[in-house]
């Protein structure tokens, strides 16, 4: 679908690694090469295959096995006891103690036991061990195991950072991210004392400390923070993980697990009251009934219903399908009359199954969606319990529910997700039809739940893509079964097709699993702040190599293996070589023959998912410093130089400042003490790198000369810190408050407390700033006549003179600024009904002669997101949205001349690029994702159009 406006705000910096724990966790998990067979003795035993893991002692995968294990005991028992006797294999020195059961699944004669790896009694983000085992004739034996298990931990388990702390800062850094890149009328304040609007949208919940398989282990405190997204209205549900020394976020990913990467939405009406969160009501005593509806293609189906004995109406709760098990049921739900951001991750108050006072659903629950979301969810619900065996999404026959119908802001919204409870289905608009309307909707929601409780993927990086490909597999799976449909029906491949109601179905589809991409040509590599690192832009190569597989082996054998790798092999850090793993080792565990497997093989080369593929990844840039692994900061330039945060190879340690020449000569610079802090945002004027330090309680704002000397600190605070930039002495700062109040704030040489530029008033806002000549520019956000305005300022801070710069109509967001030694620019957005193009402002110094130098009404007109200038050129980063994510959906540099006479792109690197800095004339230096790692790269001058 669609993307939210403006990038939902400044982005998360740090492009890591496309893999699964390397991609999320900044650790060399992906490329695990297997060792030759190992002949097993005495014969006949077969070989045990053994792949090593990667930074760990503890085998990724060993196959082959027949080893007797206590019968008697209880499945974990009996896995951990396996685990424990054969520690030279497995070194696990105490699994009975740092190994937790998760769940066990249970299919005939097999048991597949999921095992938590807890450090020192904390659990290890994603760290899973399983072990497979056959019972039958009362004996025991081990099959084999696969997971990731972390050796090498050693962190200490005692938080220094409050766990207040912690929340305040997961909810200040998504609130910084979800809007930092704007200033808008959101940002007011407009009683003493009240929180703005960004705070009030979002809280945080701590879930618990939590160690980060990063080299000797990250201990960070667990954050969930909820609520909507100040700007575009999107439902939040965010994981932070705050470092429990330093309290900086190190990492995040949203919790809600879409169909689709980004919302299609109606213009943003006034906004109602949300509903407080409720459970459900119980029901009176009713009976299971059948009834039936018509779909939205206008195919008549049968209804699992209930009939209420008291009202005699019937409701959609199907009590038939788990009648014989857990007597729980299938539940489809209106949630028309609730916003989008009301629902997720909760359940809303007031809410009832669809009902009807006969047995024959009409017209109302038709255009719903409800009579293709009900139905749908029992044709999922059989496709896993008689193919597979799994009574519903957990296995253990929980109930299944359905929300339908939701809104954004009382208008349409197109999107679908899981969050974790419960399927949530959007009402559509005037070309989607509601996204329950597609089986293949359905089956990739309900899928996400399955995934939750099997091989739980984290939902960022490769680990996600992953998630989404299996999604997009069963979903896609289940829908050409249903439909008849053969595999070599060139629309066969296609997510979302039926949700069309006046296009051809590739006009709209969200994804097409047949088309064609591989790591070398379209993997790209993005931040945890774009589409959650790539989870939908990158899915469709590892779905593609299973659809191609499914197309070859026939559906009956590749949805089996596909089933048996998710169930039993794959564990939540697995990239795509771990999932390419698991799919082979399936395929042998059903005994697929040779030429079977090698169909398998092939399918996966045939998508360049083979050991070592990230290294194919290329650029035309030329890389200053490779690997940052960071997240969450950005880069600055002045002088000739380079400034900006780096951590170690594998990501354990916290982030150091470095400087460099912008020229590539010379090597860099450690600038920061290395004191545990997390040291991030720096600037420099090419004599001085100013930056922020994170600690346990407070930030500090410190500075030192480039050319060598003791560091200093300039000042301590309590709030975050942003858009640090310095000149000839100056440090200029976006405070950003507890409350979401924002502030510009300037330290002169010798200051110990910040002047403001709006005087630090509650009643006003102003954020974004950029410095020279001795003039600072921001966005300001003040009381007009008839409500807030918005407008650019400068500050002369030789004369104390402030001017505020004309406009050429009412802006509605202000985006970053920039100044020279003639003009100032920024970003400005007039219409927020368009798609989110920006315009490029320009005027004089004393505030006239106002112009655009890229207007935000012409056509292609840029997606600006951020700015940076120099004497001669003003280079812009923009988003562009799309309907699908893909390599023109990214973030991209733009570079204009001043007068906006010329436009050309700055790169032609397919991969994300951000956090661009002006060094002079031409030159620009930005993080850049291509390579599939943070990399600091340099053009000294454009690439043009990139054709």
């Amino acid at each position: 679908m669609r993307k939210p406006r403006h990038n939902q705000g400044r982005p998360a910096h740090g492009i890591t690694r496309g893999t699964g724990a390397a991609a999320l966790l900044a650790a060399a998990g992906l490329l695990i090469t297997a060792v030759p067979a190992q002949a097993a003795t005495p014969p006949p035993a077969p070989p045990v295959e053994v792949v090593p893991g990667e930074d760990t002692a503890t085998p990724a995968l060993v196959e082959g096995l027949k080893e007797p294990v206590d019968a008697k005991a209880a499945p974990a028992d009996a896995a951990r006891g396996h685990l424990e006797a054969r520690e030279s294999r497995y070194r696990i020195a105490e699994p009975r103690r740092d190994l937790t059961p998760v769940r066990t699944l249970k299919r005939g004669a097999d048991e597949t036991v999921r095992l938590q790896q807890r450090h020192r009694g904390v659990p290890v983000l994603g760290g899973q061990y399983v072990v497979r085992m056959e019972k039958s004739g009362g004996e025991r034996v081990v099959t084999g195991t696969s997971g990731k298990y972390f050796t090498g931990l050693t962190t200490g388990t005692e938080a220094t950072v409050a766990e207040d702390v912690a929340v305040r800062r997961a909810v200040s850094a998504t609130a910084a991210r979800l809007g930092g890149s704007r200033l808008t009328e959101a940002d007011a304040v407009r009683e003493e004392g009240e929180k703005s609007q960004k705070a009030r949208s979002l809280t945080g919940t701590a879930r618990g400390l939590v160690v980060i398989p990063r080299g000797e282990g990250v201990l960070a405190r667990h954050v969930t923070v909820r609520g909507t997204d100040p700007v575009t209205g999107e439902p939040v549900l965010e994981e932070v993980y705050v470092d429990a020394r330093s309290g900086f976020p190190v990492l995040r990913y949203s919790g809600i697990k879409s169909v689709t990467g980004a919302s299609r939405a109606a213009t943003r009406p006034e906004r109602a009251g949300a509903a407080p969160a409720a459970a459900a009501a119980d029901e009176p005593a009713v009976s299971a009934a059948k009834g039936s509806g018509l779909r939205l293609d206008g195919g008549k189906v049968d209804l699992e219903l209930t009939l209420d004995g008291a009202t005699g109406r019937y409701g959609m709760t199907d009590r038939a399908r788990m009648a014989d098990t857990t007597k729980n049921t299938l539940g489809t739900w209106d949630a028309s009359s609730h916003d989008v951001g009301d629902v997720a991750g909760r359940w809303p108050s007031g809410i009832r199954v669809f009902e009807s006072a006969t047995a024959e659903f009409g017209k109302a629950a038709t255009d719903a969606g409800a009579v293709d979301a009900h139905w749908a969810a029992g044709q999922v619900y059989d496709y896993f319990r008689k193919q597979h065996g799994r009574n519903g999404l957990d296995g253990r026959g929980s109930s299944v529910n359905s929300l339908v119908g939701v809104t954004l802001f009382g208008g349409s919204y197109v999107n679908a997700f899981w969050d974790g409870q419960k399927m949530v289905y959007g009402s559509g608009d005037e070309e989607f039809k509601p996204l329950a309307a597609d089986l293949d909707v359905v089956g990739h929601e309900m899928t996400h739940g399955i995934v939750e409780n099997t091989a739980n993927l984290v939902y960022a990086g490769q680990s996600g893509a992953l998630n989404e490909a299996v999604a997009d597999y069963f979903g896609n799976a289940i829908d050409v079964t249903a439909s008849g449909r053969s595999m070599d029906d060139p629309d066969a491949g296609l997510i979302g097709e039926d949700l069309c109601r006046t296009k051809g179905p590739r006009d709209c589809a969200l994804r097409d699993l047949d088309d064609g991409a591989t790591t070398s040509k379209n993997f790209l590599g993005v931040t945890f702040a774009t589409d959650n690192g790539g989870v939908h832009l990158n899915s469709t190569v590892f779905s593609g190599a299973l659809w191609d597989m499914r197309q070859d082996l026939g559906g009956e054998l590749a949805d089996r293996i596909v089933y048996k790798a998710l169930s039993e092999y794959m564990t939540p850090l697995d990239g795509f070589t771990e999932g390419r793993n698991a799919v082979l080792a399936a395929a042998r565990d059903l005994g697929a023959t040779a030429k079977q497997r090698n169909v398998v093989k092939r399918s996966f080369s045939a998508h360049g998912i083979v050991p070592g593929w990230e290294d194919a990844l290329g650029a035309d840039s030329d890389r200053l410093l490779g690997k940052l692994n960071t997240s969450g900061t950005g880069v600055q330039a002045g002088g000739g130089w380079w400034t900006a945060s780096q951590s170690n190879d594998d990501g354990s340690e916290p982030y150091s400042v470095y400087a460099g020449r912008a020229d590539g000569s010379g090597h860099p610079k450690l600038i920061s003490p290395n004191d545990g802090r997390f040291h991030v945002s720096p600037a420099t004027d090419g004599k001085t790198v100013v930056w922020a330090a994170y600690g346990a309680t407070s930030l500090d704002v410190l500075s030192r000369p480039l050319a060598g000397g003791p560091i200093k600190k300039l000042y301590t605070t309590t709030s975050d810190i942003s858009g640090l930039r310095v000149e000839n002495g100056v440090v200029v700062f976006e405070s950003y408050g507890i409350f979401g109040d924002r502030h510009v704030g300037y330290l002169r040489p010798g200051d110990t407390r910040p002047t403001y530029a709006d005087g630090g008033s509650f009643f006003l806002a102003t954020a974004l700033p950029s410095i020279s000549q001795g003039r600072i520019a921001y966005a300001k956000l003040y009381p007009g006549e008839t409500g807030y305005r918005l407008g650019v300022e400068v500050l002369d801070l030789g004369t104390g003179t402030k001017t505020l710069t004309g406009q050429l109509g009412e802006p509605q967001s202000l985006g970053q600024t920039g100044i020279n030694s003639q003009h100032v620019f920024w970003l400005t957005d007039e219409n927020l009904a368009d798609t989110g193009q920006a315009g490029v402002r320009r005027a004089d110094l004393d505030g006239r002669n106002v112009f655009d130098i890229a207007p935000e009404a012409k056509p292609r007109a840029l997606h600006g997101v951020d700015l940076t200038v120099s004497e001669d050129a003003v280079t812009v980063t923009s988003q562009t949205p799309d309907t699908q994510w893909r390599n023109e959906t990214l973030s991209k540099l733009w570079q204009l001349t001043t007068d906006g006479s010329r436009l050309d792109r700055v790169s032609c690197n397919r991969g994300e690029q951000l956090s661009p800095a002006a060094v002079s004339g031409r030159q620009v230096v930005w993080l850049d994702g291509t390579t599939g790692f943070t990399d600091l790269v340099t053009r000294t001058r454009p690439a043009g159009l990139c054709g």
